[in-house]
């Protein structure tokens, strides 16, 4: 289906929405191992996701209609297995710049790729790539931003959303041709091999970058440091109080942001 509100090249020109899926990941990996012919940039959007995913195999709950929750597919030929974190650099940034003219600086992206508003949750990724001998072959991008959800559960203790924040509905279509509009940007630098730059812009854009925080390690327990920087690969480097730089993946720290 083409929308004429989507103005980049390829990000969102072929837009697909479902009324209910299970995750729109999944289904767009269905079509793909299908063999079906997909174009680059194609976005499956859907009204209700039941079972979406985030990182770590946390699930994402999702209002019916509220928010948006889309996969885009990227074939970034061009990037090897150890440049895929780039992906999550543009793929954030592409979120981060399409609501920074709603919501300004109190937005931040919290490593390796959740969106938040100050200390809560407004959305967040999980990419899934595929790999075909030394280079990337198809990458689903899932995102999940809470827009229109005024509640809730429990279990969501730090979640927020753009109408929580701004007390105002949005229109759910302008905000998703804005996110692709970005993510386009930030890709074709990539593809233009402007990575440094990518990367820059991520890590100034990084929430607690330069601040002394609480975090909790396995190795360390909970202790106090400085975001300091992102390495190429995706680890977090974090300096503690006495100087000392610790390097970190996804599944061995957690922010103790709450």
């Amino acid at each position: 289906m083409q929308n004429n509100i989507f103005s980049g090249l390829f990000v969102g020109q072929n837009l697909v929405t479902i009324k209910q899926v299970d995750s729109t990941n999944s289904f767009l990996k269905n079509l793909l191992s299908n063999s079906t012919p997909v174009p680059e940039g194609t976005v499956i959007m859907a009204e209700e996701q039941y079972a979406g995913r985030g990182q770590q195999q946390n699930t994402w709950h999702s209002e019916p209609g509220k928010n948006l929750t889309f996969s885009l597919l990227l074939k970034p030929h061009f990037l090897t297995p150890g440049q895929q974190f780039d992906l999550n650099r543009a793929a954030s940034l592409g979120v981060y710049d399409a609501l920074y003219p709603l919501l300004g600086d109190k937005l931040k992206i919290k490593w390796p790729n959740d969106i938040y508003y100050g200390d809560q949750k407004l959305g967040g990724m999980l990419i899934e790539n595929s790999i075909q001998g030394d280079k990337l072959k198809d990458s689903v991008v899932g995102i999940g931003i809470n827009i229109n959800q005024e509640n809730f559960p429990d279990g969501a203790v730090n979640a927020t959303s753009v109408k929580q924040i701004l007390q105002k509905d949005y229109e759910l279509t302008l905000i998703l041709s804005e996110i692709c509009r970005y993510v386009e940007v930030y890709y074709l630098k990539l593809r233009a091999g402007q990575t440094e730059f990518v990367r820059n812009a991520y890590l100034q854009r990084l929430y607690w970058l330069n601040e002394e925080r609480s975090f909790e390690s396995e190795n360390r327990g909970v202790f106090n440091g400085i975001v300091k920087n992102v390495l190429p690969a995706g680890l977090l480097v974090i300096e503690d109080t006495m100087g000392v730089q610790m390097e970190f993946n996804l599944k061995e720290l957690k922010f103790l942001n709450k």
